[in-house]
């Protein structure tokens, strides 16, 4: 069936030829003597002209009827991409007699979200969801292809684990052949562990977080592009490697999906050579003492509009949409954080913040074994469920360091989203299970 099949975007290719587009009805004007008849594939979408008779096998069907017309190609700027097909002779490969939930040929899906994410497996073909599926896929691409050229090596690490990732966050149990297992809340430890296998390693993959949370930022499992690496100086170099990969993702999608980014009037982020950073506790001081924020101080961590005032802060004093927050409060980062040599009360970590929202956390690992057991037992943990993961700084481990992206977010921030669930496939939180 491909074999003579051409996309639509490949039209100009075919001027005054005859060819045969595949796809889904998208729209149909009737009117009478002349008719529009839109079909969208993978590509895109082409306008076809027809009589009352050609579109007759289409009598008593309805939109996403999937079609195959074979038509004439002809030059016509004001048809969508720039050409129509003349001529059309039309077959119905799989007719449709029901109407779909809402309108999807409209510029914008017509729908509130709760009724959009009930209908998701139809209301996804709608172009402007597709846009933004299209630009989180580039977005993962991105990622990938710039650690790739930095001699990083991708891995998949177990989403099912024995106990719990990290500390502070809540777990999915799983039940596991008669014992109880986990959905992992990172990959943290295992790609870890991987930096004393390939010294660079990444990884794009789901994580699970059980926290009970309704918010327009928080889902509880989305995708986690993964970064970690050894021979660090400090979270400088962690720092350094991720605005490398920022920017990499938006270069990626400039280059690859600019019909993404027109379609949904993207307004590519404000980057500058060098992102700016502030230590944690000057931010605080600054949002006290300049912006008048009476709780700032004492915490030990940023609310949420705390990282909005700081974002705007950011791209008004440095022309940046982006901002590193550096050194926050150990009792707030995980027992295998790296402290702060000067200041052990503060980490060698950060936050990014993506126009006033939190998009990465990362920071420099400890990487010496006496130190992993002083912190467990800080932390008062049992070292038995940590023991495969200690064996690795047992025999030898570099200073490394990392970070995790989080990607529906990054799609968020990027085309200005209300909610993390716009960016999401099929979002799981704690009232959505299905589609």
């Amino acid at each position: 069936m491909e074999d003579n099949r051409v996309l639509t975007t490949a039209l100009a290719q075919h001027l005054g030829q005859r060819v045969q587009v595949m796809g889904w009805l998208h729209r149909l004007r009737a009117m009478g003597g002349v008719n529009f008849l839109v079909l969208r594939d993978r590509a895109g979408i082409v306008q076809a002209v027809a009589s009352h008779e050609a579109i007759a096998p289409l009598h008593g069907l309805l939109a996403e009827s999937v079609l195959a017309i074979n038509g004439i190609v002809v030059q016509e700027p004001q048809a969508p991409g720039g050409y129509e097909l003349h001529d059309p002779h039309i077959e119905v490969i799989t007719p449709v007699h029901e109407p779909t939930p809402f309108s999807l040929y409209k510029d914008r899906v017509r729908a509130t979200l709760p009724v959009f994410l009930d209908h998701a497996v139809i209301g996804h073909r709608a172009l402007e969801r597709r846009a933004v599926l299209r630009l989180a896929a580039g977005v993962m691409a991105g990622f990938r292809a710039t650690l790739a050229q930095r001699d990083f090596t991708e891995i998949q690490t177990p989403k099912l684990v024995a106990s719990a990732t990290e500390s502070g966050a809540n777990v999915f149990p799983v039940e596991y052949f008669g014992r109880t297992a986990y959905l992992a809340q990172s990959p943290q430890f295992y790609k870890q562990i991987m930096v004393g296998v390939f010294e660079r390693v990444y990884e794009v993959g789901p994580v699970f977080r059980a926290e009970p949370h309704a918010t327009t930022r928080h889902l509880n499992e989305y995708v986690s592009l993964d970064c970690e690496f050894g021979f660090i100086r400090d979270h400088f170099d962690v720092m350094a490697v991720l605005a490398d990969v920022v920017r990499g993702i938006l270069d990626y999608l400039k280059a690859h999906h600019a019909a993404e980014l027109s379609l949904l009037n993207v307004t590519m982020p404000l980057l500058p050579a060098k992102i700016p950073h502030i230590f944690f506790p000057e931010a605080q001081q600054m949002l006290h003492d300049k912006f008048g924020v009476k709780n700032a101080l004492g915490e030990p961590d940023l609310a949420p509009e705390h990282e909005r005032i700081l974002g705007e802060w950011a791209q008004k004093t440095y022309q940046s949409d982006f901002l590193f927050v550096t050194g926050y409060p150990m009792v707030k980062r995980p027992f295998y954080t790296h402290p702060n040599a000067d200041d052990p009360r503060y980490s060698n970590s950060f936050d990014l913040l993506f126009r006033g929202l939190e998009l990465v956390t990362g920071g420099q690992r400890l990487h010496k074994y006496e130190d992993y057991l002083a912190a467990a037992a800080r932390f008062r943990y049992n070292v038995e469920a940590f023991k495969h993961y200690f064996e690795a700084f047992k025999f030898g481990m570099p200073p490394h360091g990392g970070f995790a992206i989080g990607m529906e977010r990054f799609v968020t921030q990027l085309l200005g989203l209300d909610n993390l669930r716009q960016a999401t496939l099929f979002p799981r939180d704690i009232h959505r299970l299905e589609p």
